[in-house]
């Protein structure tokens, strides 16, 4: 069942509820540029594991509203909020993919893990998405202009380009239009903000102060988020665990759907 909920400002969030009695929740966060869509492997199982799967899409991507600003983390997280806050999520498990685990990181920060008992980060952009000088393992500040650029300039061009980089393995046309039309969902200037985030904030001290138990899910052949970000992860985050996926990219939650959803479905029924 869609509807939305008014996150403040006249900003309409648009989330899903699927098998919504269920005892044992699962709330998705999607990546760039993307919308809730993304997670069709997961949401034609899960609920039928037993698992309430509550998706929104984040504002500027979907069926949200667009308005021109509130696109750096800490707006975003606060977004996450209202929609646990007035939808009385409890226990839940909280799940994000790439700009969605940063996003995920902030709200548990933020807004101290309000309604999360778990946290499952896959292919996560955080710590940073780009090298620093104090962190190697990122894009490079020029790929990240290169991507505002073109988002600019031909959006069109630049998520075809970027889908070619998201899956590991060669996807047909179908697939690859598919993750296109998703993309084209979302407003440009949202796409590019939310782009112009990665470079302007990082998320080192907001790991540090994550407790909650988290499960890390990372292809080893992510050309996105590369695995040292989920090694990173690993290290700073006080109760994890690390799990390599040796045929995926950044679209490990279709490369390797199978191990994914088992994965998350086992950690989200385990007892802490």
């Amino acid at each position: 069942m869609g509807f939305y909920i008014n996150v403040g400002n006249d900003v309409n969030v648009f989330c899903e509820d699927l098998n919504p009695c269920a005892d044992k929740t699962i709330i998705f966060l999607h990546g760039w540029p993307g919308s809730y869509e993304l997670f069709e492997y997961q949401l034609n199982v899960l609920p039928k594991m037993g698992f309430r799967c509550i998706c929104l899409d984040q504002r500027g991507f979907g069926k949200s509203d667009r308005p021109i600003n509130g696109y750096d983390y800490d707006t975003l997280a606060d977004d996450v909020h209202c929609v646990i806050k007035q939808m009385g999520i409890k226990n839940a498990t909280l799940l994000g993919h790439s700009t969605g685990g940063s996003i995920a990181v902030r709200y548990m920060a933020r807004h101290k893990a309000h309604g999360i008992s778990k946290l499952v980060l896959c292919a996560a952009a955080a710590p940073s998405l780009i090298k620093r000088p104090y962190f190697p393992y990122g894009q490079t500040k020029e790929a990240i202009l290169d991507i505002i650029e073109n988002t600019y300039n031909d959006r069109p061009a630049m998520l075809r380009s970027f889908g070619e980089q998201f899956f590991y393995h060669k996807v047909g046309q179908p697939m690859q239009d598919w993750f296109f039309n998703i993309g084209l969902q979302a407003a440009g200037w949202a796409t590019a903000e939310v782009a112009e985030t990665w470079i302007k904030e990082v998320l080192f001290d907001d790991l540090k102060v994550i407790k909650t138990p988290t499960l890390i899910l990372h292809g080893i052949h992510d050309d996105v988020c590369f695995f040292q970000l989920g090694e990173a992860q690993h290290s700073l985050l006080q109760n994890s665990w690390l799990i390599p996926f040796e045929d995926s990219g950044h679209a490990l939650f279709y490369e390797e759907k199978d191990k994914f959803n088992m994965e998350v479905s086992q950690f989200a029924d385990s007892h802490w």
